[in-house]
């Protein structure tokens, strides 16, 4: 007489990264974020392009902060409002496990943690990555005709264009993996959120009121800061580098990440 056995199935990293894959895609406020992040990318340098636009043809001076924009400027215009959807979405992709209960049956299926950690944020920081680069080749694809009759005219053919907008694009992938990290570790929806828009929006504008010594040495190493050197086409004293930026927030990103690992390994979800 035969009898029938359940084939073994092992816990692998490939499998991990196809659970979360899937994950990801099933779940509607995914496509929602996403959707909105590549809105706010694309429409508001569109706007920015158009206003900008707008401005020289009415042969009245420009505004102040359009002085010295630049096509590239213009079109990047979007990826302050685009960072807070996808780092959101960052957030939700842990943080919003931990809300629902569904992190003790993840867990379950992977007892060694840390695995579901580094597939989370290896495969949204991929999708962010993605959506952001995108975004601002669109962006700029269309923004640079809007003002192709101005000063601010520029093509991807000028000096630092396309390692700019790669940047960028890198920038909006790195801060998709910041909000899995934050979600990770506070294990809070609303608490990860604050902290993240705290930390990119909110600590700079703190920092701008400390005495101007202070904010040099300070204020280029905040992540949003080193991050928006990433895509900078020019620097000064004041700025890091696109290297030193990347560096930088390179190292907030693993400082984060591995509180976050921290802390799943040793507490209970």
């Amino acid at each position: 007489m035969s009898t029938l056995t359940t084939p073994a199935y092992r816990v692998t990293g490939l499998r991990v990264l196809r659970s979360e894959w899937t994950k990801l895609w099933s779940l509607r406020s995914t496509w929602i974020t996403l959707g909105l992040g590549l809105v706010f990318l694309v429409a508001f340098g569109l706007i920015s392009a158009a206003r900008y636009e707008s401005s020289v043809g009415s042969g009245q001076p420009l505004d102040e902060d359009f002085a010295n924009a630049t096509a590239l400027s213009l079109s990047l215009f979007g990826t302050n409002f685009a960072q807070l959807a996808l780092g959101v979405l960052g957030v939700l992709v842990t943080a919003g496990e931990y809300s629902t209960g569904m992190i003790r049956s993840t867990l379950t299926g992977v007892p060694r943690r840390l695995p579901v950690l580094w597939s989370k944020s290896a495969v949204y920081g991929v999708v962010a990555l993605l959506a952001g680069v995108t975004g601002v080749f669109v962006a700029f694809a269309i923004g640079s005709g809007i003002v192709a009759a101005t000063p601010a005219a520029m093509t991807l053919s000028h000096a630092g264009v396309v390692r700019s907008l790669l940047g960028a694009g890198l920038y909006l992938g790195l801060i998709g993996v910041l909000g899995v990290a934050l979600g990770a570790l506070l294990r809070s929806v609303a608490g990860g959120i604050s902290v993240l828009v705290a930390v990119l929006m909110l600590i700079p504008g703190l920092i701008s009121l400390l005495p101007t010594s202070w904010q040099d040495d300070i204020s280029p190493y905040l992540p949003s800061n080193a991050g928006q050197s990433m895509f900078a086409l020019t620097h000064d004293a004041t700025s890091l580098s696109p290297t030193a930026g990347l560096l930088v927030f390179l190292g907030w990103t693993v400082l984060l990440l591995g509180g976050a690992a921290y802390r799943l390994a040793r507490s209970d979800a």
